[in-house]
């Protein structure tokens, strides 16, 4: 038998102050007065709408109200919904109950009211998000950061006394459960009844404010957001969303009892698409970008915009500031799809500026994550499912720096130091532009439309010139393949060079301190204050850089022209016929790939609509430059693309196989084959001696031969 509770109480784990609830409902049930309002604008504007629920329920359990229609109908009844939408929100749900509709039954009707199209100014970023819009109705927008498995919440208890067997029923509000005040009996011993009360889906995400809405080195602000019932799975990490909600507060913490946490109780969701390019540019800035586009020189002064403090490097800085731009992704009939990203690898001895060029590029880049291989926070740079407290016991699904700079650059030094579940996702992340994640049951896949720029060091902190440059790498070949460009960065002994390094670095230390005692009142004229600046000022004011590679990518798609066609297919093939002598591949389709990819980046740099012969002439010099610092044979001299894909020269594979068939010849001859007649035969074919052991040790490693004594050698 149910009997009503003189003051329902609320009860918080640990014995903590229960939640404060702000904009209390008032006014429930039957005598919430704005129920004849709500069935006015149902009969005159949602009818319609809600015949097709009724029709649906309870597969489908929502009815969206777009905010604007509520406004045109009564702006007064719009505004009390923004100010008290606990109560609004009520009288609209029993409201729909009354509207005449067919088969419709009132009992078992219920739907959630969601609001959407909510004003501009009710859309505050999360970092604005106070105290003043408790217990409000609003919207934010951000990324989708994290979010747990789907859990029941208590929405109606039924609870019974342990004393006399009572039972009450009470409704559920807000994060804390609410029990009975005091039974009849005068106890408040109570105990819940799960298969009398009503439970619904319930899931927690937390949002990321968007990256492209930064300042300088701001810091991401978060929110924690509650979504239930029908809404539950509609995001993934990753997704850009919108969402609608009443801001509510937790109880506060034992050692803070003055101070509390927030979060979102969410109303509605809706996905966005905004990404990288998605930065408003006004008429004003686009025409400073067209003169920039048009300036015969604007890659000069690109690569004078980056990291003007670092002397040198301009290949590198070129090759960046073709990785900003982009090339143009291309959605093919069948489903197939063509990354438009370029990735860019730095791989160099210390004190190369590596990090610095990375900062830069971050800088710049209309929406990016900076982060270092080893601590790039507890989900890496991809994605993963973790228990903890977030999840409250369950599952987790985290986004890592390359889901959240989706649609950007994610920048990642100490590339080499990755951990080790972040470098086999990496593999799809960089070509297929997705990750796949399947743990504990969890299967899904987060979006990666991502640039990669990376920076890594040599195994042994230098890079030793008489070593390949694939043993001094803890990379992967297979992951290296990914990438567009390869830059290797040395510190040479030059004097005429270290001498410009010292005076570049001399001078920018200068300008910085006359420009310091220059706010702070001393007198510079002002064409000695120019000639100050310029030394360490960008070509192009990065603001208005940032905009540049915004627009360019937002606006300018360009094709290929039959002459830059040509051009590219000519350097194709003759790289590939070049290793044809040696039997190596000195390219494959995704080098070829990436070379339209930065000629399209050229094209963007010029706000052009086609792909000109200069575009192609720039890819294939960069491309050229990279491939001949990384992967050329030092003992043929020719490039070699296998270098990247194996990891081994193809004359090294040679020797290789030649030294396995001398242990396997010999050993028909005798059991076990001695090392100095192995290396004997070995250099009469050629093979130079260290080269010889260096390979005897690989195939020990490999297992292709063995040593059964000291000194001696067999075929495995």
């Amino acid at each position: 038998m149910d009997f009503e509770s003189a003051e329902p109480r609320e009860f918080s784990p640990g014995g903590q102050t229960a939640e404060i609830s702000i904009g209390a409902v008032q006014g429930k049930g039957e005598a919430n007065p704005f129920i004849p309002k709500f069935e006015e604008f149902y009969n005159t504007h949602y009818k319609k709408q809600i015949e097709k629920l009724v029709r649906e329920y309870p597969q489908k359990r929502s009815l969206e109200i777009s905010f604007k229609d509520l406004e045109n109908f009564d702006f007064q009844l719009a505004d009390e919904l923004i100010e008290h939408p606990d109560l609004i929100l009520e009288g609209a749900r029993l409201a729909a109950q009354h509207i005449d509709v067919p088969a419709l039954e009132i009992e078992k009707f219920a739907p959630n009211i969601r609001i959407l199209n909510l004003p501009q100014d009710r859309q505050p970023l999360v970092r604005d998000v106070s105290s003043k819009h408790l217990g409000k109705l609003f919207c934010v927008e951000g990324v989708i950061r994290q979010l747990t498995d789907v859990l029941p919440k208590l929405k109606q208890a039924t609870w019974r006394c342990k004393r006399c067997g009572n039972t009450y029923v009470i409704e559920q509000v807000g994060h804390q459960q609410k029990l009975p005040g005091l039974c009849s009996c005068k106890h408040k011993d109570f105990e819940l009844i799960p298969e009398e009360s009503a439970f619904v889906d319930y899931q927690k995400i937390q949002i990321q404010e968007p990256l492209e809405m930064l300042k300088g080195s701001e810091q991401a602000v978060n929110l924690d957001i509650y979504i239930d019932d029908d809404f539950v799975n509609r995001v993934a990490p990753g997704d850009r969303t919108r969402i609608a909600g009443i801001l509510r507060l937790y109880p506060p913490s034992k050692d803070k009892k003055n101070v509390y946490n927030r979060y979102l109780e969410a109303n509605h969701i809706e996905e966005t698409e905004k990404e990288f390019e998605d930065v408003n540019v006004s008429e004003e800035e686009q025409a400073k970008i067209k003169e920039l586009a048009a300036n015969p020189k604007i890659y000069e002064l690109l690569v004078q915009s980056i990291a003007p403090n670092i002397y040198g490097h301009e290949v590198t800085k070129e090759a960046i500031s073709l990785q900003l731009f982009g090339g143009v992704k291309k959605a093919l009939p069948g489903g197939t799809n063509i990354r438009g990203n370029v990735h860019v690898l730095l791989v160099g001895d210390p004190g190369t500026a590596k990090s610095q060029l990375l900062m830069a590029a971050d800088r710049i880049a209309p929406k990016s994550v900076y982060v270092a291989g080893k601590t790039s926070s507890g989900v890496g740079l991809t994605a993963s499912a973790v228990k903890d407290d977030f999840g409250e016991g369950g599952w987790t699904l985290k986004a890592g720096a390359l889901v959240l700079a989706s649609g950007g650059m994610v920048m990642v030094d100490e590339f080499d130091k990755m951990e080790a579940e972040d470098r086999s996702a990496m593999h799809e992340a960089m070509e297929q532009g997705k990750i796949s994640v399947a743990k504990a049951g969890l299967v899904t896949r987060f979006k990666t439309d991502t640039s990669v720029l990376a920076a890594a060091n040599p195994k042994h902190s230098r890079f030793d010139t008489y070593k390949p440059f694939f043993e001094q790498v803890d990379l992967p070949a297979s992951l290296i393949s990914r990438f567009d460009l390869f830059f290797m960065i040395r510190d040479t002994l030059d004097k005429k060079k270290d001498e410009a390094i010292a005076s570049h670095i001399l001078q920018s230390h200068r300008a910085g301190q006359q420009l310091l005692q220059h706010a702070r009142g001393r007198i510079i004229p002002a064409e000695e204050l120019q000639a100050i600046e310029k030394k360490i000022t960008p070509a192009i004011d990065t603001e208005l850089l940032s905009k540049f590679i915004s627009y360019a990518r937002q606006n300018v798609f360009p094709i290929l022209t039959a002459e830059a066609m040509q051009m590219i297919q000519d350097f194709y093939v003759n790289l590939r016929d070049s290793g044809r002598q040696t039997g190596s591949y000195a390219a494959t389709h995704r080098q070829l790939e990436g070379l339209v990819r930065l000629a399209e980046a050229s094209a963007r740099i010029r706000l052009s609509d086609f792909v000109q012969q200069e575009d192609a002439e720039r890819s294939i010099r960069l491309v050229r430059s990279s491939l001949e610092d990384v992967v050329k044979d030092p003992t043929t001299g020719k490039i070699d693309i296998d270098i990247v894909t194996t990891g081994t020269t193809s004359s090294t594979r040679d020797h290789m196989r030649q030294i396995e068939e001398i242990v396997r010849s010999k050993g028909k001859e005798m059991d076990k084959v001695p090392v100095d007649d192995v290396i004997g035969e070995a250099i009469s074919r050629g093979i130079d001696e260290n080269k010889a052991r260096e390979i005897i040790s690989k195939l020990k490693k490999s297992g292709e031969i063995y040593e059964p004594s000291h000194g001696f050698l067999k075929g495995a």
